[in-house]
């Protein structure tokens, strides 16, 4: 059995449209995003997008693009259309990584795999370690809340997921990062469920699993990504990136 991995991407987000395609060292952010999810070589990546013009960029730097429908709600839709598309019977994990993190870390990618299989889990997801107070209330950082006590070796289950916490409870709280790793037949199962109340007030996809009982395992991640929502992330991640090369 395969893993198959699937970058959900489109032109038209809200905060910054067309960011898929701004330059890093000459290359796309989606199609470094695309290189960094195929070099942790846990299976065949597929970039799922509405796009033409991405499908283009990923294909002419040597990736693998597929047209999917403009109608999608979540990008958890985008990627179960893609599965479809490609029929791939073998395969029974699916890996969906956000297609704005450039710089994504290849091992938190490869752990993550490594854990799904070693628990026989039905969804994983990677957190990291909160460094800076301000991120606590910041509500556009997502927190994850842990059962159990974490370290790299431990894949326990996520308690809750929010963007707003109470600044005197905050055990156990990490910076959640936006990667999914899904059992297949749990995937079929997630998105024929209604989007839950609680999903839809605090905008986070997760929630409708756990409002239906589908627990969430979260593993450690070496580092938070940087996520590129706004022109200033972009330049941020663009400065960093560069001067690394």
């Amino acid at each position: 059995m395969k893993t198959l991995v699937i970058i959900p991407s489109r032109m038209s987000a809200t905060r910054l449209p067309g960011k898929p395609l701004l330059q890093i060292n000459g290359k796309s952010i989606i199609s470094h995003v695309y290189e960094r999810a195929n070099n942790a070589k846990i299976g065949e990546v597929v970039v799922a997008t509405e796009d033409k013009e991405i499908v283009d960029d990923v294909e002419n730097n040597g990736g693998r693009a597929i047209l999917t429908s403009k109608n999608h709600k979540t990008g958890t839709d985008r990627i179960f259309e893609a599965l479809n598309l490609l029929n791939k019977k073998e395969i029974d994990l699916v890996m969906n990584i956000q297609g704005d993190e450039p710089n994504i870390d290849i091992e938190d990618i490869k752990n993550l795999e490594l854990k799904m299989r070693e628990n026989n889990s039905r969804i994983g997801t990677l957190a990291a370690k909160i460094e800076k107070k301000e991120m606590y209330m910041d509500e556009n950082v997502v927190k994850v809340k842990l059962e159990q006590p974490f370290d790299k070796n431990s894949f326990p289950l996520a308690e809750n997921f929010m963007r707003n916490i109470d600044v005197l409870n905050q055990t156990q709280i990490f910076h959640h990062i936006g990667i999914y790793c899904y059992e297949v037949e749990t995937l079929k199962k997630f998105v024929m469920l209604k989007q839950s109340k609680n999903e839809l007030e605090n905008r986070l996809e997760q929630l409708r699993a756990m409002d239906n009982n589908i627990e969430i395992n979260v593993a450690l991640a070496n580092r938070s990504p940087i996520g590129v929502d706004t022109m200033e992330d972009y330049l941020a991640i663009k400065k960093i990136m560069e001067y690394k090369e």
